[in-house]
C-alpha cells in the first residue's frame, strides 16, 4: 500500500487502530479468527441499529414463511457473519496462498474452461454474500481472474483494500470502466462481478427478486451480446465449525442474453435466490434492496413501511 502523507492526519486515526486490530486478527489460528469475528458480530448486533432494523426488515420481505423467533434467530446469526466477513477481509489483504488453499474446497473449474474454450471471454456472476472478499481471494487463487470494485469513500481503506485486489487479480476494474471489461473479455479473459445490489441508475430497471419489484442493473445482457462471453454463476460459501469454505463455479447459463435483458436479470436472481435459501444467513442482508426508481414504489424501509406486495 502507498502511504500518502494525507492518512497521517487525524481524521485516518481511527481507520489505522481498524487495520491494525485486523493486522493481529489476521495471525491468529483460523478458528481463532472466527471466534473474534462471531464476538464482532454480536456487539454490531446490539449497537449497529440502522443496519439491525434494515436486515430484519429485508428477512421479512424475502422470507415471509419464517416465524417471528425464526427470523430473530437467524438476525443474531446473520450478525455472526458480519463479523466473520469483516475479519476473513484481514485473510484476504494479508494470508498467504497456501493458508487460503489450506481452506478451501474449489468445485466447477471444468466449467470455467468449458467456456473459455469458446475464445470470448468469461462474465462470472455473483452475489453480495458475507463471503464475498475471501470467496475471491479463493477464486484469484484457483484461476486468473479480473475484479470489478466499487470505490471505498475512506481513502485509507481503500487504498489497503485495491493493493490486495491489485497483487492478486490480474487486474482491478472500476465498476463504470466499461471499455476495460470489453477489452478483457475480447482478450479471453474472466470478468468478475456482483451486480446484485440496488441500482438507480441509467438503464436500470425494476426486476423481481423474491417476487419483489427492484432497482436492478441489466447490464450484463449487453455486455454479453456485445463481446458474445460466456455467462457463468460462482457461488461462495463459508462452512460450518470453522471448517473453511466452498466455493464452486456452475455451468454458463444457456441462451443468454435472450431478448429482454429484464427476463435475463430475472433468471440471475433466481440463481441468488436459491443460494440465500440454501444459505439465508450468509446473505448481505444489510443492504437496502428494495429502494424504488420513483417516489411510485412503495418504501419499505420507512418507519412505517408497507405491507409486503410480494409475488406483485
Amino acid at each position: 500500500m502507498k502511504l500518502k502523507p494525507e492518512f497521517l492526519l487525524p481524521h485516518y486515526w481511527p481507520t489505522w487502530l481498524g487495520l491494525a486490530f485486523l493486522r493481529l486478527v489476521e495471525a491468529l489460528p483460523y478458528r481463532a479468527t472466527m471466534f473474534v469475528g462471531r464476538v464482532v458480530g454480536r456487539i454490531a448486533r446490539r449497537i449497529a441499529v440502522p443496519y439491525v432494523r434494515v436486515a430484519r426488515r429485508n428477512i421479512e420481505l424475502c422470507l415471509p414463511e419464517l416465524t417471528r423467533a425464526e427470523r430473530r434467530a437467524m438476525l443474531d446469526r446473520h450478525f455472526h457473519h458480519l463479523g466473520m466477513s469483516l475479519c476473513e477481509s484481514a485473510m484476504s489483504w494479508w494470508s498467504d496462498d497456501d493458508r487460503i488453499r489450506s481452506l478451501s474446497i474449489v468445485e466447477g473449474l471444468e466449467n470455467l474452461e468449458r467456456a473459455k474454450a469458446a475464445g470470448r471471454g468469461v462474465i462470472l456472476l455473483t452475489s453480495h454474500f458475507t463471503t464475498l472478499e475471501i470467496g475471491a481471494r479463493i477464486l484469484s487463487i484457483a484461476t486468473p481472474i479480473n475484479v470489478l470494485y466499487r470505490p471505498l469513500k475512506n481513502k485509507l481503506l481503500a487504498a489497503a483494500s485495491n493493493a490486495s485486489r491489485e497483487r492478486r487479480a490480474r487486474l482491478a476494474i472500476q465498476r463504470d470502466d466499461i471499455r476495460t471489461m470489453i477489452r478483457a473479455l475480447k482478450h479471453n479473459e474472466v470478468v468478475w462481478y456482483a451486480p446484485d445490489q440496488s441500482y438507480r441508475k441509467k438503464g436500470a430497471q425494476m426486476v423481481p427478486f423474491f417476487g419483489i419489484p427492484a432497482a436492478s442493473n441489466t447490464f450484463t445482457s449487453r455486455l454479453a451480446q456485445m463481446t458474445g462471453a460466456a455467462v457463468l454463476t460462482f457461488s461462495h460459501e463459508r462452512l460450518p465449525d470453522s471448517k473453511g469454505y466452498r466455493v464452486a463455479i456452475n455451468p454458463a447459463f444457456e441462451h443468454f442474453p435472450g431478448d429482454d435483458p429484464a427476463a435475463d436479470t430475472a433468471r440471475f436472481h433466481r440463481f441468488i435466490e436459491s443460494e440465500v435459501r440454501r444459505n439465508p444467513e450468509q446473505f448481505w442482508w444489510i443492504h437496502r434492496r428494495f429502494k424504488g426508481l420513483s417516489p411510485d414504489y412503495p418504501d419499505y424501509y420507512a418507519a412505517h413501511p408497507p405491507a409486503t406486495t410480494q409475488g406483485a
